[in-house]
């Protein structure tokens, strides 16, 4: 049983919640392939049962995790990438830098570039995977972005979304023009 010095009960019943929502498995085939009552899992994610270790231990092999990811309260990941840092890819027909600043982990679906464009021939991108879209948030120049029959002047602090799986573009107006692109698959 869970003792009052061990991990909280409300931090085992959000992690259970977390990573049975994660596999995709119900409540009925975790607490069966954990060998427990489902009556005693739904009272463990409600917070109102006290587990052994026998049984987090279970748990924890049903979900596939780390005994300690079901009893230590999850802690934000800080990721930093300092300017001129990242995997930086070079446009070939345009004066276009994208750095990847953060890559799709599994079970989402979405990345995060720094984009920096310098006036002269847009970046022209073909059509993306289906169900694409993109988020551009313009922090410094000026840009025409989004959809290549129809795109949007942009300044510092405009946002637009477009559908990524059409044609689009990116093209710089001033000098130094920088944004954030966020692609999202849906």
């Amino acid at each position: 049983m869970v003792q009052d010095s061990g991990a909280p009960l409300a931090v085992i019943a959000a992690s259970l919640r977390r990573e049975r929502k994660r596999s995709g498995l119900s409540l009925t085939e975790v607490a069966r392939r954990a060998g427990i009552a489902k009556s005693t899992l739904s009272q463990l994610e409600s917070g109102t049962g006290n587990p052994s270790v026998e049984t987090l231990w279970a748990l924890g092999v049903a979900l596939d995790v780390p005994f300690a990811q079901l009893v230590q309260p999850t802690r934000p990941k800080v990721q930093i990438i300092r300017k001129g840092e990242g995997p930086a890819l070079a446009a070939e027909h345009a004066d276009y830098v994208a750095t990847l600043l953060a890559s799709c982990p599994p079970n989402a679906r979405r990345d995060i570039y720094l984009i920096a464009g310098e006036p002269g021939a847009p970046r022209q991108s073909e059509p993306h995977m289906p169900g694409v879209t993109e988020h551009v948030i313009l922090s410094r120049g000026r840009a025409m972005i989004g959809v290549a029959e129809d795109p949007v002047e942009l300044n510092p602090g405009d946002y637009i979304a477009y559908p990524g799986d059409v044609a689009h573009i990116f093209k710089a107006l001033e000098p130094d023009t920088s944004a954030v692109l966020v692609s999202e698959h849906t």
